[in-house]
């Protein structure tokens, strides 16, 4: 009879944030709010690189993709999380939740290598200038990119196979507001210590392997910059490397924490915010830091609203 049970699990129950009713509006508004600012801003951004052709870069492109990546991304969780937040009824099909997962994770790991993307292409941009727009070319960049794509394919394939291959016969509660890794794990009817090491050796070759090259790579830059004579040249240097450095930080430490670590230990609140920060925080400030510190984006905006008739 055990066996015959073990594939009784045909829909999840995704508890969410709500813990009451009266908070229920309270929620859906601060959620729905973020949300269409992200898809406000982020679709904003990728206009304004493609309208003005001073952005016409490899690192206005590589930041295009990212808020594309931004969009989808929270788009594969937000909303089903807000038709949660006011429905009695919070269930998903077994299919739809291995659906979220295997969406969620492509666009996350496709994210993490476009970062380790982008510090090379900020390496490019200081220690080898005169060669830059020759090295990165049109067609480099979209290999780069197709690269990262790759690993979003196959790392996420990787980590849904191993998730969802496990028995799941009740309970079928999941502490969460989508269908994230660690959190399906703890309702697995067996052992999930081999999960915890396929999951940690998944994780380090999409987590830390990219972010340790942004790390070698910055690490490379500084050192260059730190031989400019100049120290309004060593200032505007750092400057182009700030914003990607906050971004990389914000999104790789709540990753690494989530998914390095063993899926049964995570505390539930803990990582369900911690989800929330890499999933909707970074999407929001991504467009909002590289705008703000950057002048280009500015006066490409004022142009698109017709405020600015500055020849180009």
């Amino acid at each position: 009879m055990q066996k015959l049970n073990q594939s009784t699990v045909t829909e999840f129950i995704l508890l969410g944030f709500a813990p009451s009713l009266g908070t229920n509006p309270l929620l859906f508004t601060f959620f729905l709010v973020f949300y269409l600012l992200i898809l406000i801003s982020n679709s904003l951004l990728i206009t304004l690189i493609h309208q003005d052709s001073r952005l016409h870069t490899p690192m206005y492109f590589f930041i295009s993709i990212l808020s594309m990546l931004d969009i989808c991304y929270t788009t594969t969780t937000v909303p089903q999380m807000l038709t949660h937040i006011l429905s009695k009824k919070r269930a998903i099909s077994f299919a739809r939740c291995v659906a979220q997962m295997y969406i969620f994770l492509l666009f996350g790991v496709t994210e993490s290598w476009l970062f380790s993307i982008m510090s090379v292409d900020r390496y490019m941009a200081i220690c080898h200038a005169l060669r830059y727009k020759v090295i990165m070319s049109h067609w480099v960049c979209l290999l780069m990119v197709g690269i990262c794509a790759a690993y979003g394919v196959l790392g996420s394939l990787c980590y849904t196979f191993f998730a969802m291959r496990l028995p799941y016969c009740g309970p079928n509660e999941i502490d969460h507001y989508f269908c994230e890794v660690p959190a399906v794990l703890k309702l697995a009817c067996a052992d999930t210590s081999f999960n915890d090491l396929v999951d940690f050796i998944i994780g380090f070759n999409v987590i830390v392997v990219p972010l340790s090259l942004v790390v070698l790579v910055y690490a490379n830059i500084f050192a260059t910059i730190m031989k400019i004579c100049s120290v309004q040249g060593r200032i505007k240097a750092f400057s182009t490397c700030a914003s990607h450095i906050t971004v990389v930080t914000m999104f790789a430490i709540p990753c690494i924490i989530m998914y390095m670590g063993p899926g049964s230990s995570s505390l539930s609140n803990s990582g369900k915010r911690m989800a929330l920060f890499y999933n909707i925080a970074t999407a929001f400030l991504n467009p909002v830091i590289y705008s703000l510190r950057n002048k280009d984006v500015k006066k490409a905006f004022l142009k698109l609203i017709g405020w600015s008739r500055a020849p180009e």
